[in-house]
């Protein structure tokens, strides 16, 4: 009788305990995870749709992939570009210029605050990027006749040839932002700014049967690219069509608000 009543209270005390540890440690599934996923919504307005993964790898820092992707199409906010551009001629290549582009971000963040994922951060990261252009390029060819009447004459026409190519980057900046909080899954990334720099290169070229005198008007107009500051153009024209080489330094800046799902 003795040895049932001890193992009735031994049995009756581990139940006690057993609901005393389950009352004071958290549920498995309340536990947060270790992943955020998120959206760059100021993105959208200039028809980019840019992803980025994040993953905690200690105590105040984490990992983090960045995708971005622009369908091929007009130019964003077109119409207001084209406002404040007086040039007829350079107008109408805005309206028909179209372009995209793609990126891959990897990115290191080292959160100040006391935890992962929350508060003001610095990222230094990494960018590959490659963007796609093709635009109707206009150039004006002098045919010289000699009119019995009047003399040698010069006529001028308009020739277009169009021009589709590729620009690829890479570029290493420093990102300083912050995250907070919105509910137990929900998160707000401010990226405040990331300047970037490195390299470009890339071709953009056209195929058009050309006459001599075309030929000769397209290399002049397509040499004026060489006077622009800091990046080398290197023109090739033939009868078949033209070509132009790119290479030189890439700069540009990283912002934006992305909402993000805990997981």
């Amino acid at each position: 009788m003795f040895s049932i009543f001890l193992l009735g209270a031994f049995s009756s005390q581990a139940q006690q305990l057993e609901k005393q540890s389950e009352s004071s440690s958290p549920a498995i599934t309340d536990m947060p995870g270790k992943n955020l996923v998120k959206l760059n919504v100021t993105a959208l307005a200039l028809k980019n749709y840019s992803f980025q993964y994040e993953r905690v790898i200690g105590k105040k820092t984490t990992v983090a992939m960045g995708l971005r992707f622009m369908p091929k199409g007009k130019l964003p906010f077109k119409s207001i570009i084209r406002d404040l551009v007086d040039d007829e001629d350079l107008g109408n290549e805005i309206d028909n210029f179209k372009t995209g582009n793609f990126a891959l971000t990897p990115e290191f963040r080292y959160y100040t605050g006391e935890e992962a994922l929350k508060g003001f951060y610095i990222a230094p990261f990494a960018r590959y990027a490659t963007y796609s252009a093709n635009v109707p390029f206009e150039f004006d060819v002098n045919y010289d006749y000699d009119d019995p009447e009047y003399g040698p004459i010069t006529i001028t026409e308009s020739e277009t040839i169009d021009l589709d190519g590729k620009i690829n980057a890479f570029t290493v900046g420093i990102m300083i932002g912050a995250q907070w909080k919105l509910s137990k899954l929900v998160y707000l990334d401010w990226w405040i700014l990331g300047p970037q720099y490195g390299g470009s290169s890339g071709i953009i070229d056209g195929k058009k049967s050309l006459s001599p005198e075309e030929q000769d008007a397209l290399r002049d107009q397509l040499t004026e690219l060489d006077d622009i500051p800091i990046v080398k153009a290197k023109s090739t024209v033939t009868s078949e069509g033209a070509k132009v080489d790119f290479s030189g330094p890439w700069a540009g800046l990283r912002a934006g608000l992305s909402i993000g799902f805990r997981f």
